[in-house]
């Protein structure tokens, strides 16, 4: 894990002082002058692993273009105050947010929040009809919620509840069997999911990174 922060830090690094381009252009309103090439720096630096404007090619890091700013400015604080603790977090995150100040944190929240979704993929037509069904009316006899109660019915999210349409499956699993083993904290969730079978988790993944 330590390796692999190193590597990212490393190319953060690479990426401000080179002035690596990105096609991230940041909203006019969000920022002016040295504050708008500041925010550019961290936007570029954020694609490193996030991909172009938030939409990831890597299955370990999730996109962010299009996902709830509310919940991109929690995770970001979670990560600074190192509250978010699971191995990844602290692999990846807590060195990077520890440099972001509070009004940064809430313009690249906005900044991704408004970028274009990053499309569905295709999958096993059976395992994502499943997997829909668990995400409309969760496991009844087990007394597992629907997961749009929360994310809403497209997965869209609401607030501080994420967008979990079109995230990509790997990621998503791993972060339901983390919140489930406790490895990171997130007491709703977790009261949700407890019950919650690896297959049954494999089959809402596979549905919501095709929508």
């Amino acid at each position: 894990m330590k390796s692999n922060y190193v590597v990212v830090i490393a190319m953060s690094t690479s990426i401000c002082a080179g002035g690596m381009a990105y096609s991230a252009d940041v909203p006019a309103d969000a920022a002016t002058g040295a504050q708008k090439a500041a925010l550019q720096k961290t936007v570029e630096t954020c694609g490193v692993c996030h991909g172009v404007n938030g939409r990831s090619v890597a299955p370990t890091f999730p996109n962010l273009a299009a996902q709830q700013a509310p919940y991109i400015e929690l995770q970001l604080k979670a990560f600074k105050d190192q509250s978010r603790a699971d191995p990844d977090a602290q692999a990846y995150m807590w060195g990077m947010a520890s440099q972001l100040s509070d009004a940064t944190i809430s313009a690249v929240a906005a900044y991704f929040a408004a970028q274009p979704a990053a499309p569905g993929r295709g999958g096993s037509s059976a395992l994502i009809a499943q997997g829909k069904h668990y995400f409309e009316e969760g496991v009844p006899a087990r007394q597992i919620a629907p997961c749009a109660t929360c994310h809403g019915a497209h997965a869209e999210g609401m607030a501080t509840f994420p967008r979990l349409a079109g995230q990509h499956a790997p990621y998503l699993l791993k972060q339901l069997l983390v919140i489930q083993s406790v490895l990171r904290t997130a007491p709703v969730m977790h009261g949700v999911i407890k019950d919650l079978t690896k297959d049954q988790m494999q089959a809402l993944v596979a549905y919501l990174e095709s929508i």
